[in-house]
Parts: C-alpha cells; structure tokens; sequence
C-alpha cells in the first residue's frame, strides 16, 4: 500500500512539475458564459445568435414566457445575416428568480445592461407585449444613443389599465381576475390562455395547435410564480405615455384587431399617435400572439423595416 501510494504522490508531483512549464490552451466558453450579472446581482440568461459583425437586433419577450418565444424571428434574421439577441427577463426563463425589482424600472435597466455588456450600438429593439412597455421604458429612461430603430409588436403601451385619465383601458378587475386565477392555479391559468384567447383558438374557425399551447405553457411553469405575479402590476398599470414621447428614432407598430389580450384601441392606435413618425401595421383578425400565428408575415415586415434607410 505504501509503494502505491508512494507511487501516486511522485506522479501528483511530476505532473505538477510539468503544468507550471507548460501554457495551456484557454478553456471552451462553458454554458454559465451565456449569462450577464446586472448591478443587483440578477443573473440574465441571453442568447447570442448569427454573425457578429451583423445589424445588432435585440428581442424583448411577453409574459409569462421567455426568449424561446423569439426563436422563429431570430432564426429567420440571423439567416439573413443579423446578430440577435435576446434575454430572458429577470424571473423568467433561465434567468434568476429574484424577490424584489419585478418591475418596468428594473426590466429597462436589465436590458441596458445585456446592452451595454455587450458593447452594442445601433441596435433596433424589439419589443412583445411586456416586452414592448420594456422597449419603452428603456428609451425613456436610456434615450436612444445606443438605439437605430424600434418595433411595439402586440405591445402594451401607452396602458392597459383604465384610469381616471386613461379611460380607454381595462378595468382593474380584469388584472385582478389574472392575480386570483394565478395564486388558485397558474399551471391552468397558462393552459387556458394558450389554448384560448392568447392565440385566438376560441374564435370559430380557428385551428388550435397542442403544440403552441405546450410551448407557451412550458415556458410559463419556468418562470417565478412571485415573479410572474407580481409583473400582472408592471405590465397593467405601467403608464408608458411619457416614455413615448421620448421616441427619436423609425418605429414600427404591429398589431392584430382581434388582439384579446391587449385590444388595439387601447394600445397600438392610440400608441402611434403618440410616437412621432411611426408606422403603423394591423394584422386584419390576427391575434396576440401573432409572432406564432402569423410569423411569416412579421417576419417579412420586420426584415422590411430594418432594411430601410
């Protein structure tokens, strides 16, 4: 036993020798390099795709889903030889689950960090629902010095809540309803979403797809529940009209008339009138989720707009 381990400690010291002459090779980036730490500590999940030395394109997603959501607009541009980026928000997806920040100021200053991180300029940021009040609240809180273009896809600014002063949202009951449904059951609130409204499988004459439904669910369950809960308030009574104002730069809107998440009038109508120079896009009957159900058009709409001069 002892010759052996004799034996074992010679070699140990041996290779020891060796290592301190020899230089090695830098280690392959490992899967913990495809996340970005913000000043508070919040690891980001991002995903990096097509050439680097592309138009940069970044993609903010909806709730409760994640940068998954993206996958067929950043498939189709980084074909086309864009980079594009997208994270997953703070409590959603791979990213970490965080107590406190689940707000409009944190997720703008979160995608300010992927951002600046990164080193990007001249970026067109794309914006889904949430992710489009996170667009927004970006460029009114960041300006546009980083910024070329930006797209509102089924977003919800200006509001969704109805206030005194905005009457023209939605009542509180209806995110009240959202918070109820999700503390009870938010595995089934997501299904019931999904497989209704969200991608209008309860208009007749749809044709539901089991898989979207799976996909939208599957990424919801990933997410925080404190999380998700608590981005019902960031998303609903956000007010993004000052935001808006702040626009500079070409701005795209898309939007279905038969959006029953976030109604048209509410949002992209009245959203247009406010941002200076936009331009306006409606999906005759499409849904909310029309970056599934109609991704071919948006994705010819969106590679369109990038390539205006």
């Amino acid at each position: 036993m002892n010759r052996i381990t004799n034996t074992l400690i010679a070699a140990s010291a041996a290779f020891a020798a060796l290592a301190s002459d020899v230089s090695f090779a830098e280690a392959p980036p490992t899967h913990a390099q495809s996340y970005i730490t913000t000043p508070d500590g919040v690891q980001l999940y991002y995903k990096d795709w097509g050439p680097k030395t592309g138009q940069v394109v970044t993609f903010s997603h909806g709730w409760p889903l994640n940068s998954d959501s993206w996958e067929s607009q950043m498939l189709f541009l980084a074909d086309k030889g864009y980079r594009v980026i997208a994270h997953d928000r703070r409590g959603h997806g791979r990213s970490s689950q965080p107590w406190e920040g689940n707000d409009m100021d944190h997720y703008a200053d979160d995608l300010a960090t992927v951002i600046k991180t990164l080193d990007l300029h001249d970026v067109t940021l794309v914006g889904f629902s949430t992710g489009g009040g996170e667009v927004a609240r970006y460029i009114g809180r960041h300006g546009t010095e980083r910024v070329k273009k930006a797209a509102l896809i089924s977003a919800v600014p200006p509001m969704m809540l109805k206030t005194h002063d905005y009457p023209g949202g939605l009542s509180i009951e209806v995110f009240d309803g959202l918070r109820k449904a999700s503390l009870e059951n938010r595995s089934q609130l997501y299904r019931d979403i999904a497989s209704g409204p969200f991608f209008g499988f309860n208009r007749a004459g749809s044709k539901p797809s089991q898989g979207l439904v799976d996909s939208f669910w599957a990424q919801g369950m990933q997410a925080g529940h404190k999380n998700t809960y608590d981005s019902i308030a960031a998303f609903s009574a956000t007010d993004f009209r000052p935001d808006l104002a702040k626009f500079d730069v070409p701005t795209l809107i898309v939007h279905g008339d038969d959006d029953q998440i976030v109604p048209i009038d509410a949002s992209a109508n009245t959203a247009a009138k406010l941002v200076k120079n936009a331009k306006l896009i409606v999906y005759p009957g499409a849904p909310h989720g029309l970056a599934d159900t109609h991704k071919d058009r948006l994705n010819k709409d969106l590679l369109a707009f990038l390539q205006q001069q």
